[in-house]
């Protein structure tokens, strides 16, 4: 594991507040994911930037999310866009303090600093992109696993009522962003987020995630975007990944 000097002051507070709702291990995973050396471009291709992130390899192939997304979205939207945050992030973190840093900390670190805006979007789609990829199974939906299904009923009183908030979220945001299900305390919430902004800023635990950034969805359903977040709800939503992340 990384360990790097604090870049700047007040960032104790937030890795307290975070590691209290256990974000900081839930998102090591993904850290080190992204760490993980890049494989060698092909003959003739172009290879990108060197740095200490990659981008993640999708867990499925991808066509396996037929016909909820498509191999063409899903190809657009790994090998193009999330590529794209890693490539920035990569340049930007260059000879930097920040490029020795785990990615959850690189985010805690520049949220709010408008000098570092462009190193925090990159980072945060890095996260969100790698979190949204594992939000999402082929054959997924049914009925979460029982710990999980048990603090669904607490929470919202069914798996219904959380589908009505998940879409309301998802559908409200305006322009690009995120619709998200957290723990937040000891019970579960649905939120929503902005352009690459996350619940790790907020002190909430991630468990699942949606990406409603029109790129995630065009291509399928146009602007019919509830189309597309019921159609994830329903059928490539991953219950054991919440599962997994609500007992970390």
């Amino acid at each position: 594991m990384r360990t790097a000097a604090i870049v700047r002051t007040g960032i104790t507070r937030r890795e307290l507040m975070l590691a209290s709702a256990g974000l900081l291990s839930l998102g090591s995973s993904l850290t080190r994911a992204a760490n993980t050396p890049a494989p060698a471009p092909p003959p003739g291709a172009a290879a990108g930037p060197a740095g200490p992130f990659s981008l993640p390899p999708l867990p499925y192939a991808d066509n396996a999310l037929d016909p909820v997304i498509s191999a063409s979205t899903l190809g657009f939207h790994h090998d193009k866009h999330h590529k794209a945050y890693v490539d920035n992030l990569n340049k930007a973190v260059a000879g930097t303090p920040l490029a020795d840093q785990p990615l959850e900390k690189i985010i805690l670190t520049t949220y709010g600093a408008a000098d570092k805006a462009g190193i925090y979007n990159n980072a945060g789609q890095h996260w969100n992109h790698s979190f949204y990829w594992k939000s999402l199974r082929p054959q997924g939906g049914g009925e979460p696993p029982a710990a999980l299904l048990h603090k669904i009923n607490e929470s919202f009183g069914s798996v219904d009522a959380l589908h009505k908030e998940w879409l309301a979220a998802a559908t409200s945001q305006f322009g690009s962003g995120w619709a998200w299900l957290v723990l937040d305390g000891d019970k579960l919430a649905v939120t929503k987020t902005g352009n690459a902004d996350s619940p790790l800023t907020r002190g909430q635990k991630p468990l699942l995630t949606i990406d409603v950034w029109e790129h995630a969805y065009y291509l399928d359903y146009q602007n019919r975007r509830a189309d597309y977040v019921n159609a994830v709800f329903d059928k490539a939503i991953n219950w054991g990944f919440a599962a997994e992340n609500l007992m970390v």
